[in-house]
């Protein structure tokens, strides 16, 4: 009898299929395998994105560092120019600019006549104003035109 019921369990196991029955298999993508593969993907996207991040961040301190190294130099060439330019001074002038053939005012020409005025050879223009000059007369009378002019304020000499 022992020999018939070992028979018997063999040829059951033999018997049963190899793949789990269809409830067997809904059981495992239940709410909680579902939950679990989300929140799986959930963290595989977030690492993704932390390293897409790392590599963001780690770029733009290369490109930071880059900038600087220009903007030291550039300041470093600025610092060079202007000590090259022992003598060179900014003065306070009033020099009316002269109009230019195309009628714009020449402050270039009245910076340098200022600086040479001052002892300097040459002078750039560094700041100018502009005025409306009106004679009293137009300006009682009411009739007639004012004139703008413009004249240097302050000007580079060397």
């Amino acid at each position: 009898m022992l020999l018939a019921s070992d028979v018997l369990a063999q040829e059951q196991r033999q018997s049963r299929p190899a793949n789990p029955p269809a409830a067997a298999q809904q059981k495992d993508d239940g709410f909680f395998d579902t939950l679990g593969r989300w929140l799986d993907e959930s963290v595989d996207n977030i690492n993704s994105t932390f390293k897409g991040a790392k590599g963001s961040l780690d770029n733009f301190g290369k490109e930071a560092g880059v900038a600087a190294k220009s903007t030291a130099e550039a300041a470093k060439d600025a610092a060079e120019a202007v000590s090259r330019l022992p003598g060179a001074r900014v003065i306070s002038v009033h020099e009316v600019c002269p109009l230019a053939p195309n009628g714009a005012p020449d402050c270039a020409s009245a910076a340098s006549i200022a600086c040479k005025a001052k002892g300097f050879g040459t002078g750039k223009s560094v700041d100018f104003t502009t005025a409306e000059k009106c004679p009293a007369r137009v300006l009682l009378s009411g009739r007639g035109e004012c004139t703008t002019e413009t004249f240097v304020s302050r000007a580079l000499c060397q």
